[in-house]
């Protein structure tokens, strides 16, 4: 990586900004999945064996701008106190006076964690000038700044992006430097058995990723609800399949721009469905889907094509299912990638979401080479050819 690191600084003593992401799952106001609360102690411990004070901030759901108490991020330190067996402070803010004072009591070793981030407008105003005062503010209380949310990397906000302007060093934490450094070999792969997967429901953010890959791939598989979308592009029937005039659009564009690389792009042959008025399930051929069905998932056919092609790879890089993966059997497509997955001798990267739930609940984890915690993040990476604006935003190594 050619980004400092946590490593490459001295933090003794120092008040640290380090940007996290703990936006995790909560439901009725408990953490469902802690994966990415565990992925920063790393850094945390380092920091604080140093003896840092470290003054955590991070981003959970989507309040636009205003205090929404379902989305603190309250119950995330508690979690992170339980994990690392140490009292974490938590503030109800992540600006002004109240930080100012914690901060200020706090000694070498200590960890703070702020509010939500999204609780400010500032946080993702596309106004620059707003941006740049919280991020100021945001800043106020630290010497220095430390991303290791590399889930949030892709977005410049005034906690990614903006606090770079105000606070130096800014170098990159344990997790970024991982997610990067392991990323990095899928975008330096060469062509021959470079394999790439495919899915999910929203096309539109991954008509770019497409674009980047189609050129460098040996194999680009398709499944999930972007498959429905270049089904249609091509003219086939797709019944009620999921699928959104805005994708049907991309895929079209796609398919012309694309053209002299369309054919190491595969599309599924066969479809698991379902008719919505009785709930039947049945297996048909690509263009065999009628009125009154849904295409839930790829058929058995495709499933086979598929895990044998990634089974091959010498590089793979999975993001996103094959199908409804929380309805069964709608999740058998997913699950036969993510077996493949776990037999590919190559090396394999799984890029966030529900890929990473189809790996883990079949206990496949451990045999990836890696799986990103970001979803979006790692797409993004892919597509920039190896660049991230919040990581850009570090300081360079030589």
């Amino acid at each position: 990586m050619n980004k400092k690191t946590i490593h490459d600084v001295d933090v003794t003593g120092k008040r640290v900004l380090v940007r996290v992401d703990f936006n995790v799952p909560m439901e009725d106001g408990q953490i469902t999945d802690d994966t990415r609360i565990r992925a920063v102690l790393p850094t945390i411990g380092y920091l604080t064996g140093q003896g840092a004070v470290v003054i955590l901030c991070a981003h959970m759901g989507r309040p636009k701008g205003k205090r929404v108490p379902e989305e603190s991020l309250k119950p995330a330190g508690d979690r992170l106190g339980q994990l690392i067996d140490a009292p974490v402070s938590f503030v109800d803010d992540c600006i002004g006076e109240p930080v100012a004072q914690t901060v200020a009591a706090a000694s070498p070793g200590d960890i703070i964690l702020l509010e939500n981030t999204r609780f400010h407008p500032g946080e993702e105003s596309k106004d620059e000038a707003e941006m740049l005062a919280f991020a100021e503010q945001l800043a106020a209380p630290a010497d220095m700044y430390v991303n290791d949310a590399f889930g949030a990397s892709h977005r410049k906000h005034a906690s990614t992006y903006g606090v770079t302007k105000y606070l130096s060093p800014c170098v990159a934490g344990l997790l970024v430097e991982e997610e990067v450094t392991k990323l990095q070999r899928v975008v330096d792969a060469e062509r021959e058995g470079f394999v790439a997967v495919l899915g999910g429901a929203k096309v539109k953010d991954k008509i770019g990723v497409v674009e980047a890959l189609l050129p460098r791939v040996e194999h680009l598989l398709i499944g999930g609800a972007m498959a429905w979308a270049f089904f249609r592009a091509q003219g086939m029937e797709i019944g009620e399949s999921l699928c959104s005039d805005e994708s049907i659009e991309g895929a079209g564009k796609l398919l012309n721009s694309m053209a002299e690389y369309l054919d190491r792009m595969v599309l599924p042959v066969d479809v698991h469905m379902k008719k919505l008025a009785t709930g039947e399930t049945r297996y048909a051929p690509a263009g065999g889907l009628k009125p009154g069905w849904d295409a839930l998932d790829i058929g058995p056919e495709t499933r086979e094509k598929y895990a044998d092609t990634v089974r091959k790879a010498k590089t793979v890089f999975w993001n996103g299912p094959m199908g409804y993966f929380e309805e069964p059997p709608f999740d058998e497509g997913t699950l036969a990638v993510a077996e493949a997955m776990g037999e590919c001798t190559g090396y394999n990267v799984v890029g966030g979401g529900d890929s990473v739930a189809a790996i883990t609940q079949m206990g496949l984890a451990e045999q990836m080479d890696h799986v990103s915690t970001g979803g979006g993040a790692s797409l993004e990476f892919i597509e920039n050819g190896g660049s991230l604006p919040a990581v850009e935003a570090l300081d360079g190594k030589g």
